[in-house]
């Protein structure tokens, strides 16, 4: 993982906090690629539209393994910080997943920041996430095994849209997490030790909120921080009955800390939990495939925990 910080480092591009925001979309984009594992062929790929609550759509793209009807469905929603990213930059995982787990994946192009600040990309998310339930038939898709997950960002976003499908009483089969944001400030021992030289550093997760949050007190909103944001009434979320997670976290993160106290709330819930840490990688690291083993068994992982939840009652 060092030598992959170090080839990183080598490269001399500008710190993406350095750059505007539509700059620092064509950086990750061009980046993206580069060290995570190559495109899987797939039986069937389409582009999606989706409607969205105030009449905006979104581009979306759907990857299946098989063109056989019925195939349970991940919803996926990708990292970046709520600022960069999209179906492109996460393509290759998404058809990784799609091929080791034998499921559908549905990706998803949410708004993004500064154009589109909190809460767009939550209730995209969650339109999303209604839209496939109710289309689901139409594309070839079981209604039934459905599930949400993505990764930094994008995990964020699904720990949000998983509770509230379950106050919508949407079932879903399990939240499929990657290194997730889950508290409002960044104070945790993980922060203060990892916050320089681990590919995500302080002056990213900065930038990043800087441009997504509309000012301090979405810090303490739950949809933005599920760990220890509050409802309307000022209360801690309740996560009582939300769907089973899968959370994969890496050991030298700076969210890192934030994902285990996050595990240890679900499960306190009584919610089931399997909590996976990859000893010396950094945030990001399940797009660097080529690079680090690690990456490629995180893949199995996650994969094998879809198939598991597909498959129970």
């Amino acid at each position: 993982m060092r030598g992959v910080l170090d080839r990183i480092d080598r490269a001399g591009h500008p710190p993406m906090h350095t750059l505007a925001p539509d700059q620092a979309r064509a950086a990750y984009e061009a980046g993206a690629g580069v060290l995570d594992v190559p495109a899987v062929p797939l039986a069937r790929v389409e582009a999606l539209s989706i409607p969205c609550r105030d009449g905006h759509r979104l581009n979306a793209r759907l990857f299946s393994p098989s063109p056989d009807p019925g195939l349970p469905v991940l919803l996926y929603l990708h990292g970046g910080g709520f600022t960069v990213g999209s179906v492109a930059t996460h393509e290759p995982l998404c058809r990784q997943l799609a091929a080791l787990a034998g499921c559908a994946v549905v990706s998803v192009d949410y708004r993004l920041a500064p154009q589109w600040k909190f809460p767009t990309a939550v209730h995209d998310a969650w339109d999303s996430l209604q839209w496939l339930h109710r289309e689901a038939p139409a594309l070839g898709l079981d209604p039934a095994r459905i599930a949400v997950g993505g990764d930094s960002a994008g995990g964020t976003l699904s720990l949000v849209t998983a509770l509230t499908a379950r106050d919508a009483g949407l079932p879903l089969s399990i939240q499929l997490l990657f290194y997730p944001g889950c508290a409002g400030h960044q104070n945790t021992r993980s922060h203060h030790e990892f916050a320089h030289g681990f590919l995500l550093e302080k002056a990213h997760i900065d930038y990043f909120f800087g441009h997504y949050l509309r000012g301090p007190a979405d810090r303490d909103d739950w949809r933005f921080a599920p760990l220890d944001g509050v409802d309307d009434t000022g209360h801690p979320v309740d996560l009582d009955g939300v769907a089973p997670a899968w959370i994969g976290l890496a050991e030298c993160d700076p969210l890192t800390d934030e994902g285990i106290a996050m595990a240890d709330r679900l499960r306190m819930a009584g919610v089931a939990v399997d909590l996976e840490i990859y000893p010396g990688m950094v945030h990001g690291f399940i797009q660097f495939g080529r690079a680090v083993p690690q990456a490629l068994a995180a893949h199995r992982h996650a994969a094998q925990a879809l198939k598991q939840a597909f498959q129970s009652p």
